[in-house]
């Protein structure tokens, strides 16, 4: 044999042990990536683990959601009406008051003498009145027989017309000088939760001063204002005209509990859209009788448009999104995972409202989908089971 003729026959053994080589390694590729099989030689496919939940109907509520504010259903600053100094204050610092409580008392005298001095004058006016009548009246008979000038009987007159004005204004003199005298006791305007003690007892206080003695909030009831989308006025208007009556409102923590701290009635949609950040301004108002809204507080704000009669409702973790919108996996009587496109009106709670592609009944997958694929055999796990950790 050749030198030539040996290079070419070694080339070629090499060549069919890489052949050999290759098919020995794709065929354990097949092997290993083909299912396994049963007694009967049919290849199966080994189930998926999920957790599943029924479809239900049931009302939902529709709800827009808002952030706002807590404010006091009035709020006054106690002021003095009159110049004086404080002899009493009546109040403590934190506590309730009812309309007309009194709150403190302002040295009363420099007005009492003024009510005396008015109610004096009058008295001396209604003597003078007195007297000018009888002169008025006999003249007036001695007019008849000459003993008496018709001028002397004008004067008169005039004199009585003249008093009883006079009366008029005493007795104007004597209402302002209660007014004032009353003004010395400084009452609560309205009911509500007194604040901090602005002036103590001793000081000089006067009717222009700018601070006052206290401000005292009104907290039952309370309102709350809160802002919605411009998008959201069609809506809202909608469910206004819709509902004989206030549509209702409730309040949550910033936290979003589930259990509302406090439920209300709107009471006022702005007239107007707010420009600077496109949103719509709210009112509502709140008994507050457990105070569980303090002026000042930020809340999360629900407004209730209207109630979803027997809507189709499932777990929020029921819904996926695609690339074609919102979809569902449902498991149907073969045990089989099925791929369903749903449109969903809106989630709340852990529930979604789906409007369209569910049926009362269907079971649909909530923990597992990633692991599916349309007709994939499901195993059922228990609830409180995650799907994810089983093999």
């Amino acid at each position: 044999m050749t030198s030539s003729s040996w290079v070419s026959a070694h080339k070629g053994m090499i060549r069919g042990g890489l052949a050999v080589i290759v098919i020995a390694i794709v065929g354990i590729g097949f092997w290993r990536a083909s299912p396994p099989s049963k007694a009967g030689g049919k290849a199966t496919v080994n189930p998926v683990p999920v957790v599943t939940a029924i479809a239900a109907k049931q009302d939902f509520p529709v709800y827009l959601s808002g952030i706002g504010s807590v404010q006091a259903f009035n709020t006054v600053t106690v002021k003095p009406r009159v110049d004086g100094e404080i002899e009493k204050i009546a109040f403590t610092e934190g506590q309730d008051a009812a309309a007309g409580d009194l709150l403190a008392e302002i040295d009363p005298r420099p007005f009492q003498a003024q009510l005396e001095q008015a109610e004096a004058q009058k008295a001396h006016d209604e003597a003078q009145l007195e007297n000018a009548r009888r002169d008025f009246d006999r003249s007036n008979k001695l007019v008849g027989r000459g003993y008496a000038t018709q001028q002397i009987v004008d004067t008169e007159n005039a004199s009585v017309a003249a008093l009883g004005a006079a009366i008029k204004g005493d007795q104007a003199q004597i209402d302002y000088a209660k007014v004032q005298l009353a003004y010395t006791r400084v009452t609560a305007p309205i009911a509500g939760r007194i604040g901090i003690r602005l002036v103590d007892q001793g000081n000089v206080v006067h009717a222009a001063d700018f601070a006052g003695l206290a401000v005292i909030t009104q907290v039952e009831p309370i309102s709350v204002m809160f802002t919605l989308p411009e998008d959201s006025y069609d809506a809202v208007k909608a469910a206004i005209d819709a509902s004989a009556a206030p549509l209702q409102v409730f309040a949550y923590a910033r936290d979003n509990a589930s259990k509302p701290r406090a439920e209300g009635a709107l009471l006022l949609l702005n007239n107007q859209i707010d420009r600077a950040t496109a949103t719509l301004q709210l009112k509502a108002n709140f008994p507050n009788r457990d105070l569980a809204l303090w002026p000042g507080q930020f809340v999360n704000i629900r407004l209730m448009l209207a109630a979803r009669h027997d809507g189709v409702v499932v777990p929020t973790g029921a819904v996926q999104r695609g690339p074609a919108g919102f979809y569902a996996y449902v498991v149907n009587q073969a045990g089989a995972a099925e791929m369903k496109p749903i449109e969903v009106s809106q989630s709340r709670d852990g529930l979604a409202l789906v409007t369209h592609g569910l049926a009362e009944g269907d079971r649909v997958v909530v923990d597992g989908q990633y692991k599916l694929r349309p007709g994939a055999p499901v195993m059922e796990q228990p609830a409180g089971k995650s799907a994810a950790a089983s093999p």
